[in-house]
């Protein structure tokens, strides 16, 4: 049974979410609070599989404990509700690494559709060796079975390891990964990464993408992944 944090200050709004999702089949827990929320990260059995979040929270913010879930796990889808509905508000978060983001006041179906997503996309073993399904490319090595993304150290001494990515970040790299000479629209990028139709909101890709290359950085290969001008994304 996949296990739900539910993070919202409103008593209302978090129980009839949590009443909604315990329906559909998920072991829900509850946090009335920011600081409650990190008392509950902080717990040896805190191993969620979607965190909802809301953002304006006592003791700490949505976007604290955003950034709190993503500096101690990639892998973990965030779902973010919240009554802020600006493009400078949908673009912090998803730099912070949330993986969706819905507007208050939302509908209920809808937000079980969209942990249902996560869930259907998040991710996959753990450990043990590469599968023989691994995408190569230049420097990189990507496991779609594993779900990771090992960098080889460079002929000039570029340092190489482990790259840690969030489930959306991984999905764009293995696209772009397995077709290398295609140039991906950001229509197509969001609908096979996200799996849902496209939401006609071009930064949510470009904030992606930006994402990626930030943490491809220290490695140098940060350019890899190349803009086509008014096309969209490729490989380099």
């Amino acid at each position: 049974m996949a296990r739900i944090l539910v993070i919202e200050d409103d008593a209302a709004i978090n129980d009839v979410v949590t009443t909604r999702l315990t329906r559909a089949g998920y072991d829900v827990t509850q946090a009335f609070s920011g600081s409650e929320a990190c008392l509950v990260l902080e717990r040896p059995d805190a191993a969620f599989d979607v965190v909802v979040c809301d953002l304006m929270l006592p003791g700490a913010t949505g976007e604290e404990l955003v950034g709190l879930i993503r500096g101690r796990d990639e892998a973990t889808p965030v779902v973010v509700i919240s009554a802020r509905d600006t493009a400078a508000d949908r673009v912090a978060l998803l730099r912070l690494g949330a993986d969706d983001y819905l507007t208050k006041p939302f509908d209920l179906d809808e937000l079980a559709a969209r942990v249902e997503v996560q869930l259907r996309h998040r991710g996959a073993p753990a450990g043990g060796e590469k599968g023989a399904g691994t995408l190569r490319h230049r420097r990189w090595e990507l496991d779609p079975e594993a779900r990771t993304l090992d960098v080889l150290p460079g002929e000039n001494g570029e340092p190489g390891g482990p790259v840690a990515l969030t489930r959306i970040e991984f999905n764009i790299l293995e696209l772009l990964a397995r077709r290398p000479n295609k140039v991906f629209t950001k229509t197509e990028l969001f609908e096979l990464a996200w799996g849902e139709p496209f939401a006609g909101d071009d930064s949510v890709v470009a904030v992606h993408v930006s994402n990626i290359r930030a943490k491809l950085r220290a490695s140098g290969t940060d350019g890899y992944v190349r803009t086509v001008w008014g096309m969209g994304f490729k490989l380099a």
